[in-house]
């Protein structure tokens, strides 16, 4: 199948577009950066330059493609420091993912986004164990996500990943493990917030990458999927991880300390987010195989 995929040069694309590659797919990665198109070229894929503000672009690749994945964001942007700039991330990937389902209704190709299990305790609240069912009326990322579900109604075989807000392995090197190290190396202590008691999901990159491969080959039209191994492994356990994997002391911090010590992740290292990933495996044959979070982090490639 021929392949158009954003976001191919980054931590969870560069393993998708390995994963596709290895099953015989051909593989179109957008690239905004030489350094990139060097990157997806050298995974054994065809570079296309371009970025996410080229709609005609995106929209063009995606109408010569047999299926597309869509992992490109304005990470840049949401997490930019700017009061309105994670919204303003949402809205653009929101706009992106439309112009590409217009480009694809009426084929019944394959549509893949991407979006996170952390929304449904941000933005609906829930802080039971998530499922694939819960579905939010909207809010940042949900538009996009909802966006992309209801292009099932106009041909489009469409699919979205909710991934763990930790997806882990030694590909990660500017996910939320590596930004809490960071913290925890500058502040001489591992921070975990009150009992530390609330939960993340967690999935390592590799098992990530299949996932997203089976979706594009397999999953029913309209499709919400979890990308899942950890349903929730405790905050206190992943800073005491940390903590000993730089021979620091773990420490708990208060809310209003937190901004403090952990700056822009303060609001997400609250979050509690138990996440199933049940009917995912059950629908598709997906069996994560690598390392839990805890395992990963006890291997040691976080703190070199």
């Amino acid at each position: 199948m021929r392949v158009f995929v954003t976001g191919a040069s980054g931590h969870i694309g560069s393993a998708v577009v390995a994963e596709l590659v290895a099953a015989k797919h051909h593989v179109i990665g957008l690239a905004r950066s030489d350094a990139s198109a060097d990157k997806i070229k050298a995974a054994g894929a065809e570079p296309l330059r371009g970025d996410l503000d080229d709609i005609a672009g995106l929209v063009a690749a995606a109408r010569g493609a047999e299926g597309v994945i869509h992992l490109g964001y304005k990470h840049d942007l949401a997490f930019g420091g700017t009061p309105d700039g994670f919204v303003k991330a949402a809205e653009h990937d929101t706009h992106v993912v439309k112009m590409i389902g217009e480009a694809l209704a009426g084929t019944n190709k394959p549509f893949v986004n991407t979006s996170g299990t952390a929304q449904l305790a941000l933005f609906g609240g829930i802080t039971r164990t998530g499922t694939e069912e819960d579905v939010l009326p909207g809010g940042p990322r949900v538009d996009g996500e909802n966006a992309v579900i209801a292009l099932a109604q106009q041909g489009v075989r469409s699919s979205v990943i909710r991934l763990a807000p930790t997806v882990h392995s030694s590909l990660d090197h500017h996910g939320f493990v590596p930004m809490f190290i960071a913290a925890a190396r500058k502040n001489g202590f591992s921070a975990y917030l009150g009992e530390g008691i609330n939960v993340w999901p967690a999935v390592h990159t590799l098992d990530a990458a299949r996932l997203y491969r089976l979706a594009l080959e397999s999953a029913p039209a309209g499709t919400r999927l979890h990308g899942v191994a950890d349903e929730g492994v405790a905050f206190r356990a992943i800073a005491d991880a940390i903590g000993k994997g730089l021979g620091v002391p773990t420490r708990s911090i208060t809310a209003a300390e937190a901004p403090q010590y952990i700056g822009a992740m303060a609001h997400f290292a609250q979050v509690n987010n138990p996440t199933s990933s049940e009917r995912t495996r059950a629908l598709l044959g997906w069996q994560p195989e690598h390392p839990g979070l805890l395992a990963d982090l006890a291997e040691r490639h976080y703190f070199a």
